[in-house]
């Protein structure tokens, strides 16, 4: 929405107050953002880059420094129009700010800092406090691209103990149904491209167009023709099969994988009657795989019962493994996913002898709704100020919650060359840069710039992305 274009109306209220809080002879500050734990023990780092482009890319002017004092004038807020007008007339309205982070599609186990936000002009030390709303939205991309890879690792686990070929099917075995499910087109998008690191699979199409324009990513994902009720339903229930047989003649050709939703009225009768009887003859003729979706009942049973009777109908081959796969046909099931429910649908059909590939999966609101600040404990807090010239410590230690106590001092994030371990360490007090720490033997600094004074030091493309995601084993 154009409304709300202008970065200096992009915080909390409170903020636009702070400036004038801070001790006298501030004139640097030091930020961070860790995961402080969580549903997960690692997080997958991603969406920086298009938080960036999208907003601090963007100089400040003049007119957005009127708006901004008009508004908190009328809302009562003191506002920093004198600093403001500097930014503009000094920096050109890019803000003057350093990020360091690391590499997206980098995999962290929580409790480490993720990224860095510190200031670079003395007179305008305050920026990285006014920009935490904003910068600590980096927990949505972060949550997403997080689920899916966990939910990653367990496809893969399975596709291992049951496929011939787990490494040619794992990109395709989750795929986003979570569009309709969010509360905007911008979460659909950074969600939905978060979800894309790691697989290929989606039907989000805002994804798709964030990829191409932050990750320079020509086509991130892939879909199929399917069908949704409406057009099934459409053709009433004494004319299901014509439905079915329609959706054949339209899509099902040589090589092609078509998905048919089924349970508009009894998804068993459907397979039995329908695909493995009245159609089985046009579905073996076509050369199409045809992927059968229920979208009711209990996930685990249902999924179970569909491919037991699929199995009836068009029959199997057992792979190198000793797992059954069926010819011609396979499920999808969509409704009722998230983490859980997808290990146990996997638990059960390998306990029935049936390979992990013949079923996939897609996830809408657990994907891209059903999380928040608080699934991996997102913040960002101030480490260390300098005053009087002299760098000191800020942290937090509420004795009501050690969860929430904060780290202290400027930061930087280390790993093992060898190990691959992570290490949060601090940076010395009288240190000039990066340069004058002294690390462990065996580590390199895991953060790089990201962001300097208003331009993008750092660019990655989708592709590095996924191979840094991909490369990560739990």
């Amino acid at each position: 929405m154009h409304c709300l274009d202008n970065l200096l109306l992009n915080t909390d209220s409170y903020k636009a107050s702070h400036w004038l809080q801070y001790p006298p002879g501030t004139d640097a500050t030091f930020f961070y953002v860790e995961s402080r734990g969580g549903t997960y023990d690692r997080t997958l780092f991603f969406g920086l880059q298009a938080i960036l482009k999208e907003t601090l890319a963007k100089p400040i002017t003049h007119a957005h420094v009127d708006e901004a004092r008009d508004l908190f004038a009328a809302h009562g807020e003191p506002f920093n129009e004198a600093g403001w007008r500097y930014i503009v007339d000094r920096h050109g309205g890019l803000l003057p700010i350093r990020i360091r982070a690391v590499p997206e599609g980098t995999v962290v186990p929580t409790h480490n800092a993720l990224m860095t936000i510190e200031s670079t002009d003395p007179m305008a030390f305050w920026v990285p406090s006014y920009l935490e709303t904003m910068l600590l939205r980096i927990w949505y991309p972060v949550t997403v691209a997080t689920i899916s890879w966990h939910a990653k690792q367990t496809i893969r686990q399975f596709l291992e103990r049951t496929s011939d070929d787990p490494d040619g099917q794992l990109a395709f075995k989750l795929h986003d149904f979570g569009s309709r499910g969010v509360s905007s087109v911008e979460s659909a998008a950074i969600g939905g491209a978060s979800h894309l690191v790691n697989f290929m699979g989606t039907d989000t199409v805002a994804a798709l167009c964030l990829a191409r324009a932050h990750y320079h990513e020509p086509m991130a994902g892939f879909s199929i023709p399917a069908a949704e009720h409406s057009t099934i339903t459409a053709w009433g229930r004494d004319h299901e099969v014509e439905a079915y047989r329609n959706m054949l003649r339209q899509f099902a050709k040589p090589g092609a994988i078509v998905a048919v939703v089924s349970d508009s009225y009894d998804i068993f009768h459907a397979i039995r009657e329908h695909w493995g009887k009245t159609l089985k003859d046009e579905v073996i003729r076509s050369g199409a795989t045809v992927v059968i979706r229920p979208d009711s009942g209990d996930p685990v049973a249902v999924v179970h019962q569909c491919l037991e009777l699929l199995d009836e109908a068009f029959g199997h081959v057992v792979n190198a493994k000793g797992f059954k796969v069926l010819n011609h046909v396979r499920v999808i099931q969509g409704d009722g996913i998230n983490p859980t429910s997808l290990r146990a649908i996997l638990e059960r059909v390998t306990s029935a002898g049936y390979a992990t590939d013949n079923v996939a999966f897609g996830m809408g609101g657990a994907l891209l709704q059903q999380l928040n600040r608080d699934t991996q404990k997102f913040a960002l807090k101030c480490s260390a100020a300098r005053i009087d010239g002299k760098w000191i410590d800020v942290y937090k230690d509420p004795v009501t919650d050690k969860g929430k106590q904060s780290k202290r001092g400027r930061m930087t994030l280390l790993r093992h060359r060898e190990y691959g371990q992570f290490l949060t360490d601090t940076i010395p007090a009288d240190a000039v840069s990066l340069a004058d720490v002294h690390k462990p033997p065996g580590f390199d600094d895991a953060m790089v710039t990201v962001w300097e004074d208003g331009k993008l030091v750092s660019d990655w493309t989708f592709a590095q992305v996924r191979e840094r995601a991909n490369a990560a084993r739990l």
